[in-house]
């Protein structure tokens, strides 16, 4: 078998390579006319299944597959052609996996060979695939879609691009790697293939699609800018063709200009000071002495009284009240001291039956034990009592103090 495909496909490329000419002339023009060429090659060419005719009224025209072949060859920017049916890909990808893994569970090492053989070319047939349209629509967007001519047909070959890049990101969405990940089992061969290979360059092709989008609406912007431009220059065009004798009226001279015409210039230029050319170097020190400079004569004069004595006495004495929640504060320390037991604040709130809200009683407590000097705070231990928050983790809710004597 695989010698019959050897011997027909070098067949097949000979005749490609000994009648160029006539494919040539076939690729570029579209079409070929019987008579133009030898009749005998023709007629090889169309058996080969090089050639073919659309209809018996019709000149010859390149099979698609010829024309494809070139087309990526020549690297030509008049290919549109972008095979975005990725469903089909995906569904054989599943089957030739099916295949090898059942030909694998039954001890067929030639058969799973064979398999695993049409899956690797699959594989990469489809990823060189999409790596040749995404560098077909690259090459559209760097030339501006330059070959056509006017701006409508651009807006519309960058409509054809948008509507085929997003027909590659709904494809591309169709692959759930969890689900080839099922299918590949803990076979390596396969998980090197579909979870590896295949999802790497799918996860490449994905972000630069995602950049081809965006360049192509920037671009669909700027053309439909430039449309709009040309219709305003074409109208005013057919206004002047239509009124010959129309003279443009002195706008500056109305009492509500347009603002088409209100774009005057500033009457003084931008300017700033050049410290370092040294021609103006006098002009410039002048000026820093003129800020710095203060002048006394401007000062208001103030009157002054003479003969004016001042004796200092003793200043008189005034106390500053004592905040009462900190004595009580100071006082539930003393407790613990004289008691020598482990004392909750809250119960000790309770018990001496204080007015203070116990979130007060509490953040005073803590700032009590925080300011006392490290050499009194080593006397004492503080324990809060609380619970970590239910929703926002690193948070703790503290709910009660424990001082006790360290």
């Amino acid at each position: 078998m695989s010698s019959n495909l050897h011997q027909a496909g070098v067949k097949l490329l000979k005749q490609l390579g000994r009648h160029a000419d006539v494919i040539m002339d076939a690729y570029l023009a579209g079409s070929i006319n019987d008579t133009a060429h030898d009749s005998g090659v023709i007629e090889k060419l169309k058996k080969s299944g090089i050639l073919w005719r659309p209809e018996p009224d019709q000149e010859l025209r390149l099979k698609r597959s010829v024309r494809a072949l070139l087309e990526e060859a020549l690297s030509d920017e008049r290919n549109r052609q972008i095979d975005s049916n990725v469903g089909s890909s995906l569904a054989t990808i599943k089957t030739l996996a099916d295949h090898y893994k059942e030909a694998r569970h039954n001890i067929d090492h030639s058969a799973a060979e064979a398999y695993l053989a049409d899956l690797n070319e699959h594989v990469y047939s489809f990823t060189d695939s999409l790596r040749y349209s995404i560098r077909v629509l690259w090459g559209r967007i760097n030339n501006e879609f330059g070959y056509v001519g006017t701006i409508s047909a651009k807006i519309r070959e960058n409509e054809l691009a948008q509507s085929q890049v997003s027909d590659l990101l709904n494809g591309l969405e169709m692959f759930q790697f969890s689900e080839l990940g099922e299918i590949a089992g803990d076979i390596r061969e396969l998980r090197r293939l579909l979870m590896t290979s295949l999802q790497e360059t799918l996860s490449q092709c994905t972000q630069e699609l995602s950049i081809v989008q965006g360049r192509l609406y920037e671009l669909l912007g700027r053309f439909r800018q430039i449309q709009g431009r040309t219709r305003l220059l074409k109208g005013w065009l057919l206004h002047t063709d239509m009124h010959p004798d129309y003279q443009v009226d002195n706008h500056v001279g109305h009492k509500a200009i347009p603002n088409l015409f209100n774009c005057a210039e500033a009457l003084l230029a931008p300017a700033s000071v050049d410290v370092s050319n040294p021609h103006h170097e006098l002009e410039l020190m002048s000026l820093v002495a003129q800020v710095k400079a203060i002048s006394r004569d401007a000062l208001p004069h103030i009157a002054r009284e003479q003969n004016v004595t001042f004796e200092m006495g003793d200043s008189e004495d005034f106390d500053i009240p004592e905040n009462p929640l900190k004595i009580a504060v100071d006082e539930y320390f003393c407790e613990v001291i004289d008691s020598g037991l482990r004392q909750s604040a809250l119960s000790y709130l309770t018990e001496k039956q204080l007015t203070w809200d116990a979130e007060s009683w509490l953040y005073q407590v803590i700032g009590g034990y925080e300011g006392l000097a490290d050499e009194h705070k080593n006397y004492f231990e503080l324990e809060p009592i609380g619970k970590p928050d239910p929703v926002y983790n690193g948070n703790f809710i503290i709910h009660d103090v424990e001082l006790w004597l360290a």
